[in-house]
């Protein structure tokens, strides 16, 4: 089993490769801030769980990927369906309950979809979804597919039954699976302490024989190493892996929560180790971007974003007559 990493593994990087990952991150942090501020206008209703702190995970995990794997997600899910290929125009409209939106409007913030991308959830029931990715990696081995599935995932999750159940199925079975616990330290509002006897997750890997590895989520180059390790083993031995990256968030657990439960020095001394200065900082030192490079994408960013809520503010409700549509009912005559 592999240690805390502590220290980032730079792998070499190119300028454009450098680029489209600081773009990457910077978009999730934009698009997830003006979620929010749309959130408290009301154009944005429902249940609304941010991202932001922890976008070196889905950046660096994603990236080692192929556009043939399946992702699965919690309801946490807008970075990864940023970085996975989903336009931020069709996600801000499924936000906004608009047709044109990724689920026709009918999903919202935490049901995002996209068969295109392989991209099956956002799922809202926690550990929801974890047998689903046993049973997608096994499709793909039984049909001699060679590609995996990506579960994403908190440490909250891990104290379900079906964790454990998933884990054991993909262990008899021996399906190509990325188990990727997102561990940011509160489900919701209960500390990890008071809700796992044994706080280093990695560990439980090993109950069920699983290969396991642990890396700092805050430091996007290590999980790039990390992510590119453990989809280069599955993909070698068709075997499950999972993978631990202890992150954070800067915001509440979603818009509804009065963060009662951490001390606001916490949240500042973990914002001190923000992923996205941090990868800059180090692109800096190695002379493969300046601060004008950062101002262009920046900008570029932005105006995507801004993009996007145009095309959210334009897009149109589904018609009543159509409210049955996709669901079971009895026909009426």
């Amino acid at each position: 089993m592999e240690q805390q990493e502590q220290q980032s593994i730079n792998p070499p990087l190119g300028n454009e490769q450098a680029k489209k990952l600081l773009y990457q991150m910077l978009l999730i942090r934009k698009f997830e801030e003006k979620s929010a501020e749309m959130y408290t206008q009301e154009k944005i209703r429902g249940f609304l769980h941010l991202y932001v702190g922890e976008e070196a995970v889905a950046v660096g995990v994603m990236q080692a990927l192929r556009p043939e794997d399946n992702v699965l997600c919690t309801y946490r899910e807008h970075g990864h369906a940023l970085v996975r290929g989903l336009k931020p125009g069709v996600i801000m409209a499924e936000m906004y309950g608009r047709q044109e939106g990724c689920s026709r409007g009918r999903g919202g913030s935490m049901h995002l979809f996209d068969a295109k991308t392989k991209f099956y959830g956002g799922n809202a029931i926690v550990a929801g979804h974890l047998a689903m990715a046993v049973g997608m990696a096994l499709a793909d081995k039984k049909m001699k597919r060679d590609q995996l599935t990506c579960c994403f995932f908190g440490e909250g999750a891990m104290a379900e039954g079906a964790f454990h159940e998933a884990m054991n199925l993909a262990a008899l079975w021996q399906v190509p699976v990325l188990f990727l616990c997102e561990n940011n330290l509160y489900a919701m509002g209960t500390a990890l302490r008071y809700t796992h006897a044994q706080t280093n997750l990695e560990l439980k890997g090993a109950a069920f024989g699983i290969d396991s590895s642990t890396v700092d989520g805050m430091d996007l180059l290590a999980v790039i190493k990390a992510a590119n390790t453990a989809v280069a083993a599955i993909r070698k031995t068709g075997k499950p892996h999972f993978l631990v990256c202890n992150t954070y968030r800067f915001r509440a657990h979603s818009m509804f929560d009065a963060e009662l439960y951490r001390d606001k020095s916490e949240v500042e001394e973990w914002k001190k180790r923000d992923p996205i200065p941090g990868y800059f900082n180090y692109l800096l030192q190695q002379q493969i971007l300046t601060d004008v490079d950062f101002k262009k994408i920046e900008g570029q960013v932005e105006l995507e974003v801004k993009q996007a809520v145009d095309f959210a503010e334009t897009c149109s409700l589904e018609p009543v007559e159509e409210l049955t549509k996709y669901t079971y009912s009895e026909k009426q005559d």
